[in-house]
């Protein structure tokens, strides 16, 4: 159980009476994880917890479940589960960076050069060892650049550093100072180097790089929705290109800040996505801010459309990804990773109820009780982003139809008055249909 109250955070409804409960089958749900969700699936109305080989409705696991226990379920036509089967297309750093490639060559092709440049939204990328000869002669191209060397299935931080020299990749390797255990790994183990972004843009000299959350429901046809909550990770260093050592300058990881002599757990090292975006448009204007989210709004879209073709789409499936997405000096968005499961372990109370309200309304979208119509663009923080085509606000103007004022129905670090519109939008449950 957390140890963050649960006091500020309360359910969309308070179903505390008995009688509401009668008539209303319940949802078994199953749950591999011991964190933030666990508690929100125990607070959610008519949820009941099954434990081991109990039959379940609804499954939240963990990838390392999904692997050994998929393809060997039946499932019957209402139960859902959080991934794809192979969601590591998009979520494996290698993968991810060939699918993107793979696309825009297509899209090159298909369409043309134009809108091929519109997936240039991520660093130039190569995974080792399968690619170190073209790599060498990238790297040659532009001596004295800065390069990032990350395992394509780890996370946290965890096995990453930066280079300049091609010998460092070597010595890497033979280093005495590494365990066995992390020797024997690196002659295994696929990296992906990667063009450091040298010039980031900082906050009071740090850097920082925004989490945002993206929920699949369906990928034939796509059907996409981005949370309106998010934040900015900051490191604790001011940056620096003269020491690409210094984990806590160029690494903005939780899981690594909260590691550094100086981390105030009560401060943390997070910016809420509205805070975020107050500041920048504070600092260069609204309309500068508005096409900045909307080439993120282009990045989530566009790399979800380059694994479309992949993954095995399966309606009992969705998939609530966590993006990491970097800026520059001139504000242009970089993806730098796609999570499969971003952590949901709070690093403060705050936090803890920002997740709380994320995954609520991630099971409110995903609607095992079925009280949506199918037909909503919004629920609770949610906004319908793709449906097999983009999705446009509500309060676009008919006569402006043929000219390019339709406007996206994002909302990416607005105003998420969500318990009104869910108030709005969800009835209490009436007797729920039996599953």
């Amino acid at each position: 159980m957390s140890k963050y109250k649960t006091s500020g955070y309360k359910g969309s409804y308070d179903y505390s009476k008995s009688e509401e409960r009668e008539g209303r089958s319940l949802v078994r749900f199953k749950c591999g994880l011991l964190n933030t969700i666990q508690d929100v699936l125990r607070q959610r109305p008519g949820w009941v917890e099954v434990k081991d080989e109990g039959e379940w409705d609804f499954n939240w696991c963990d990838v390392g479940w999904l692997r050994e226990n998929f393809d060997h379920s039946y499932m019957e036509e209402h139960v859902r589960i959080n991934h794809f089967r192979n969601h590591y297309e998009l979520t494996r750093k290698n993968l991810m960076v060939k699918n993107l490639k793979r696309y825009r060559k297509n899209q090159e092709r298909d369409v043309g050069r134009l809108e091929a440049s519109k997936c240039d939204f991520f660093p130039c990328t190569f995974a080792l060892p399968s690619e170190y000869h073209l790599f060498v002669e990238e790297f040659k191209r532009s001596p004295g650049s800065t390069w990032i060397m990350k395992p394509v299935a780890k996370s946290q931080g965890k096995g990453i550093f930066l280079f300049r020299k091609l010998k460092d990749i070597m010595d890497w390797k033979k280093d005495g100072t590494r365990s066995e255990e992390q020797k024997d790994a690196a002659q295994v183990e696929s990296y992906v180097a990667q063009r450091y972004i040298e010039n980031p843009y900082l906050i009071n000299g740090r850097k920082f790089d925004l989490r945002v959350y993206v929920l699949v429901t369906s990928y034939v046809p796509l059907k996409a929705w981005l949370y309106r909550d998010g934040f900015g990770r900051f490191s604790s260093t001011r940056f620096s290109l003269s020491s690409i050592d210094d984990r806590y300058m160029h690494l903005t990881n939780v899981a690594v800040q909260k590691t550094a002599p100086d981390y105030d757990p009560e401060k943390g090292c997070k910016w809420q996505m509205q805070q975020l975006r107050r500041y920048l448009t504070a600092k260069h204007g609204r309309e500068t801010v508005e096409t900045l989210f909307t080439e993120m709004d282009n990045i989530f879209v566009r790399s979800l459309q380059s694994v479309q073709k992949v993954i095995i789409n399966d309606k009992h499936c969705f998939e609530l990804y966590g993006y990491d997405i970097l800026l520059d000096q001139n504000l242009k968005p970089w993806l730098i990773e796609v999570n499969a499961s971003p952590s949901y372990t709070p690093s403060s109370q705050e936090d803890y109820e920002m997740k709380c309200r994320l995954l609520e309304d991630t099971l409110n979208v995903v609607d095992m009780e079925g009280r949506l119509t199918g037909k909503e663009k919004r629920v609770g923080g949610y906004d319908l982003m793709w449906n097999d085509g983009p999705v446009y606000r509500e309060d676009v103007n008919v006569e402006t139809f043929g000219s390019s004022c339709f406007t996206a129905n994002t909302h990416l670090g607005c105003v998420n008055d969500r318990e009104k519109q869910l108030r709005q939008l969800l009835k209490p449950f009436p007797g729920q249909k039996r599953m």
